[in-house]
C-alpha cells in the first residue's frame, strides 16, 4: 500500500511517499479503505517528539488518527461492522505507528461508528478528534439547554464543533475569535467576542456565564475565572485545571455515533478549508502550523 511515512523523528520536510506491507488485521479489527484522512496539529507534534515521553511510537510511523472510508475485511471478533460499512472514526491505538494517511489502515471496532449519510468523506474524516474533543469539554463542564457556555477559538477545528453541539444542547454560546470569523461563527449561532488584550472587558458585556471550555490556551483559563467556577472550566492546552477538567480524548464509538447523529439531523456541519491529496501531506501540515485554517485540512485518500 502506499502511506505517508517519517523513518525518524521530523517534521513535514521529512515526511514520505513510501511503499508499505499493507497491515494484519487483528481479532477485534478491520480494515479499511482509506477514503480521507484528517490533519489535526497532534500529528506533527507527535512526529517532531513532542509526545515521546508520553506514547510509545514505532517506526515507520504513518501519521493521522482520523479516517473515514469502507471496510474490506472483517476480523474475527469484529462482527459490528460488515465488508463495505462506510465508517469513520479516532483511531488512536496503544502505540503509534499504523495511522491514517494510507491507502489502507485497521481499527478496533470500538474506535468507529458507521459514516454520516450526510456528510462527504472529506468532511466525515474531519469529525472524529476535533468533535470528540469538543464534545467531551461540553460534558465535561456539564452544559446543559439554557445555560451560556463561553468557548476560547471558537471558529477553529475544535471550536466550531463545540459551538455547533452546544447550541444543538440548547445553549447561548459566546465564541472568541478574531474579526474576520465573526461572520462565521454567528452563522453557527455563537454571539462572536474578540480575543485579546482587554477580552475580560468585553465580556462583561454579555452578563453570567455558566461555563468555559479552551481551545487555544495562553491566559484563556485565567481570563475564564473571572467569570466561571473553577470546576466548571475544561481545557485541552493547559493541565492546570487539573484533572477534572483536562481533556484528553479516547477513542469512542459510541460518541461518534451521536455525532453522526447531530449531522444527519442537520445540527453539525463541517467546514472543510482544504482537502489535499495524500501525496501534499506536507502541505497540510504546513498549513495546520501556521494556526490561520478555519476548520479542517484533510487529505484524500
Amino acid at each position: 500500500m502506499k502511506a505517508i511515512a517519517l523513518r525518524e523523528y521530523g517534521s513535514a520536510d521529512d515526511l514520505r511517499l513510501v511503499d508499505l506491507p499493507d497491515p494484519k488485521v487483528g481479532p477485534a479489527e478491520v480494515l479499511i479503505r482509506v477514503k480521507a484522512a484528517g490533519i489535526n496539529p497532534v500529528d506533527w507534534k507527535l512526529a517532531g517528539g513532542g509526545l515521546d515521553a508520553l506514547m510509545e511510537v514505532r517506526f515507520p510511523l504513518v501519521p493521522g488518527w482520523d479516517v473515514a472510508g469502507v471496510v474490506e475485511r472483517v476480523g474475527l471478533d469484529a462482527g459490528e461492522f460488515a465488508v463495505g460499512d462506510e465508517v469513520f472514526g479516532y483511531i488512536r491505538k496503544d502505540w503509534v505507528q499504523q495511522g491514517a494517511y494510507a491507502e489502507l489502515v485497521t481499527a478496533n471496532v470500538r474506535m468507529l461508528a458507521k459514516k454520516p449519510r450526510s456528510l462527504d468523506w472529506a468532511q466525515a474524516a474531519g469529525v472524529p478528534l476535533a468533535g470528540q474533543t469538543a464534545y467531551r469539554s461540553l460534558k465535561r463542564v456539564g452544559l446543559t439547554a439554557g445555560e451560556t457556555v463561553l468557548i476560547h477559538a471558537a471558529a477553529g477545528g475544535v471550536g466550531s464543533f463545540a459551538t455547533q453541539i452546544a447550541v444543538a444542547l440548547g445553549a447561548r454560546v459566546i465564541g472568541t475569535a478574531s474579526e474576520r470569523n465573526h461572520d462565521y461563527l454567528r452563522a453557527l449561532g455563537a454571539e462572536p467576542v474578540t480575543y485579546g488584550e482587554g477580552l475580560a472587558e468585553r465580556l462583561r458585556e454579555f452578563g453570567p456565564i455558566d461555563a468555559a471550555v479552551d481551545f487555544v490556551g495562553g491566559d484563556a483559563v485565567e481570563v475564564s475565572r473571572q467569570f466561571v467556577s473553577a470546576h466548571r472550566i475544561a481545557s485541552v492546552a493547559n493541565p492546570e485545571v487539573g484533572p477534572h477538567g483536562y481533556v484528553w480524548v479516547r477513542p469512542d464509538g459510541a460518541e461518534l455515533a451521536e455525532l453522526a447523529r447531530l449531522a444527519d439531523d442537520g445540527k453539525l456541519t463541517v467546514h472543510v478549508d482544504h482537502a489535499l491529496p495524500l501525496a501534499e501531506a506536507a502541505e497540510g501540515w504546513r498549513l495546520s502550523q501556521s494556526g490561520r485554517t478555519r476548520g479542517k485540512i484533510v487529505l484524500t485518500v
